[in-house]
């Protein structure tokens, strides 16, 4: 009987860097038996790949443009449980871990990783269905702060998100299809909630939750 060549690990990689992404695709070809199918440079780019493609694995970024990362993985894994998917990010708090394990990553690990754990990520959750690196396992044993979505509304994070990259509340009001002034009262809600005073502590937060980019 003829021995079988084992199949391709098929990988889809999402990062909005191109070198980063590059550097990333560099190493995983050096890996024997994974192969990059695809490239993402937004959430919105990774969602629709994998809908055309069904990879076995996924490794994308957090904070990327038009959809984030965590939102990403949320989409792909109610459409597609069966695709594994890595978190290759810089953020380590305890809160990005929890939300993206509660969206449906099954590994997280740092971009500053050394590179032969890119390959022991991807075989490990093809073999266990899951990997943590050594430094995110040890963060996960210490305790949690509150994620955004535990202290906002989800509306609260969309307006939020909008204020943080700079837009006005007529801006705002525009893009969701609320009035200006319903956007003022968030705005006000949400000041009350975090007890912040300004709009520089609100973009402030908002880059420490991950909501936008620093």
């Amino acid at each position: 009987m003829k021995n079988e060549t084992p199949r391709q690990i098929r990988v889809v990689l999402a990062d909005d860097h191109d070198l980063v992404r590059s550097g990333i695709k560099a190493l995983l070809q050096m890996v024997p038996g994974v192969e990059v199918i695809a490239e993402a440079r937004n959430g919105r780019e990774l969602v629709t790949l994998v809908e055309d493609l069904q990879p076995d694995v996924v490794m994308t970024d957090i904070s990327m443009p038009e959809m984030d990362g965590i939102s990403a993985i949320g989409e792909i894994h109610s459409r597609h449980p069966g695709v594994r998917m890595l978190v290759l990010s810089m953020y380590d708090t305890v809160d990005f871990v929890k939300r993206a394990v509660a969206h449906g990553a099954c590994g997280y690990l740092m971009k500053d990783a050394p590179p032969f754990e890119l390959e022991q990520a991807i075989r490990s959750v093809m073999a266990t269905g899951s990997y943590f690196s050594p430094a995110i396992a040890q963060r996960l044993l210490q305790p949690s702060e509150p994620t955004a979505d535990d202290e906002l509304t989800h509306r609260q994070v969309e307006i939020l998100k909008l204020i943080a990259q700079g837009r006005a509340s007529k801006e705002i009001a525009f893009e969701l299809g609320l009035s200006p002034k319903t956007v003022d009262v968030h705005r006000a809600r949400i000041m009350e909630r975090l007890q912040l005073n300004d709009i520089a502590s609100l973009t402030l937060y908002a880059v420490r939750k991950g909501l936008v980019k620093p």
